[in-house]
């Protein structure tokens, strides 16, 4: 800071389920360490999503309604693509949808499998479901992060300890599961979109009565003018 004070930063990590059908629910929140790369942290967000679904799993409740293979594509930003994520993806056989950044041409020298990693993960990313992958990453994943960040104002969260900070996360990305489930089983809208539902039937209730008004003022002009006319006529005729 300005002053010569440190405020201590931490980094959150989101898994969201973007799988086909899918509502973008947050699967699991990581918080550690701002100053590691978010190739260090993947495979921990991994494992705490993976843990998560196999206790949904588990239930008896949601048996048979949750796919066999719930944990076998990941989709990621350039920012975690690297040689050895993308081997440690495949080790855990798991397809890896990571867009790729501009690094020029790579060297290949005793890297066999990285390297076959790699394109096949090139690969698949040019293909139309890694296309439409990609696209619903930006739509349902970047959700989570505006509900808890940005409308949610926890860009700035001061608490005593990493725990307590992790706990905080954790209750806002559960409030915004919650929200989620009422509006897919009860049909229920956001805030904001039933304020604009409101508005948009307040002025549609506005226009109907305007022209309602229009009508009754134009057949109160025609009245008072077939009046005027029926009252002139006769002395009209009888000049």
């Amino acid at each position: 800071m300005k002053d010569g004070t440190t405020h201590l930063a931490h980094k959150a990590e989101h898994a969201v389920d973007l799988g086909e059908g899918g509502h973008g629910a947050i699967l699991a929140v990581n918080v550690c360490d701002a100053a590691a790369g978010d190739t260090a942290t993947l495979t921990d967000t991994i494992v705490a999503s993976t843990e998560n679904l196999r206790a949904v799993s588990d239930d008896e409740r949601v048996a048979g309604k949750l796919s066999d293979d719930w944990m076998s594509e990941t989709v990621l930003d350039k920012g975690y693509h690297s040689k050895q994520a993308l081997l440690d993806l495949e080790e855990m056989n798991i397809r890896s949808y990571a867009s790729e950044p501009d690094r020029g041409r790579q060297h290949w020298a005793r890297q066999h499998d990285a390297r076959d990693a790699v394109y096949a993960n090139r690969r698949r990313i040019k293909g139309e479901r890694g296309k439409r992958l990609l696209r619903s990453r930006g739509e349902k994943l970047e959700r989570t992060f505006a509900h808890c960040y940005e409308t949610g104002g926890m860009r700035r969260l001061h608490l005593r300890g990493r725990d307590n900070i992790a706990k905080r996360v954790v209750l806002h990305a559960g409030a915004f599961n919650i929200g989620l489930l009422m509006r897919v089983k009860y049909g229920l809208r956001k805030p904001r979109s039933r304020c604009a539902a409101a508005c948009a039937l307040f002025f549609e209730l506005l226009a109907w009565l305007g022209s309602i008004v229009a009508r009754v003022s134009v057949i109160g002009r025609f009245g008072s003018l077939r009046r005027h006319f029926v009252h002139q006529a006769p002395a009209r005729y009888a000049a």
